[in-house]
């Protein structure tokens, strides 16, 4: 093996370069897919609408967690545990910037925006929420955490209707939901208008 200049290589020389067209950059330049839970998140979502009481229902809450948890490669795995940690430190900026990682890597991953709309509800910037939790359920329909934090996003946007019917889409899915405490008062109001 000679250089550009006809010099010829070192054994050292040609063992670091070896070792770097082995190794590939660091991180894939693209987010493969996300892991296919449906038939996972199908049992569960019968697991919580069967379930004969809360115990039983939030325990099947706390098994669809770990599934859209579940990132599609180490990296963005650990974007999003970094943005999670961050957002229970309160950190939120630190967290909108992990979480805007994670969604620029995985575009198609429901979680990234789920987390995102999360911190913009934290925030109380509700109009930048809506969005995400729109991405993450069109990414993820069954997205039952999405669907119950659009609810309480519309809610907070004074759409009495619009978090109404996303409450019902969410309870649906899981009827053991703690934001089903606020139904009632959400027709409540939506039968006022």
């Amino acid at each position: 093996m000679t250089g550009r200049h006809g010099v010829g290589l070192t054994d050292g020389m040609k063992y670091a370069l070896l070792a770097l067209l082995l190794a590939g950059p660091a991180v894939a330049e693209t987010c493969p897919p996300a892991p296919d839970h449906e038939r996972a998140l199908s049992d569960l979502v019968q697991r919580a609408n069967d379930a004969p009481d809360r115990a039983a229902g939030m325990a099947a809450s706390a098994e669809m967690w770990k599934l859209w948890a579940d990132a599609p490669d180490a990296h963005a795995q650990a974007l999003l545990d970094e943005g999670m940690a961050q957002r229970e430190a309160y950190d939120y900026s630190a967290a909108m910037e992990s979480f805007q990682a994670l969604v620029t890597y995985c575009p198609n991953y429901a979680e990234g925006y789920n987390q995102r709309a999360f911190v913009h509800f934290l925030r109380q910037d509700y109009a930048a929420a809506l969005p995400d939790l729109d991405a993450a359920l069109a990414r993820q329909p069954r997205h039952v955490a999405a669907q119950a934090g659009k609810a309480l996003t519309l809610h907070a946007m004074d759409r009495q209707g619009e978090a109404a019917l996303a409450l019902r889409a969410a309870l649906a899915m899981n009827p053991w939901l703690a934001e089903r405490s606020l139904l009632p008062a959400l027709e409540a109001q939506e039968d006022a208008l």
